[in-house]
Order: structure tokens, then sequence, then C-alpha cells
């Protein structure tokens, strides 16, 4: 499966849950998460979206550990399941 395939599923899911999912860039600084999902409530969440099984390279590593450090919620999804996980988890109010 290609990770196309995991952001089309969470921008669908993100919209359907009434989020707004944002396609994240920073033009000076590599490394920063695909996506930044804002919710009601005002719930922020950034999430770097891989193809199963991959893991985030060392540079996005040292940028999620940073934006972690500041109280961010950073999430990596490699699966279809896990973005069915976090709308399941919104619907619950656990996010």
């Amino acid at each position: 499966m290609r990770e196309s395939t995991i952001e089309r599923r969470l921008f669908q899911q993100a919209k359907r849950a009434g989020w707004w999912p944002l396609k994240f860039t920073s033009p000076s600084r590599r490394g920063v998460p695909d996506r930044l999902l804002l919710g009601p409530g005002g719930v922020t969440v950034f999430v770097e979206l891989k193809a199963p099984g991959k893991k985030p390279t060392r540079q996005q590593a040292a940028v999620h550990r940073r934006m972690r450090r500041l109280q961010h919620t950073v999430l990596v999804i490699d699966s279809l399941e896990a973005v069915d996980q976090l709308f399941a988890l919104e619907d619950s109010d656990a996010v």
C-alpha cells in the first residue's frame, strides 16, 4: 500500500469528522509532519504519514521530538487502520 492511499483516507475521515486537514509544509524547515489537523474544540494534531512499516527519517524524528517537547501532539500513521482508530478515538473524546 502507498502512503498516498493512507493520506487520502486521513483526509476523507478528517473531513467527515468535522476536522480541517491541512497539508503542512515549511519552506525553511525540512522534516515537518505531512498534515496539520485542526479539530473541534481547538484540538491540533500533526500527522506524519508513512507507507506500512516505514519509519520517520532521523530529521523527521528530531522535529517530532522538538514538537512534543513543546507539548504538541505528533502522530506517525502507517496504516488505514491507524487512521480509523484516530477518528474512533475522536468520537469518544479521547484525542
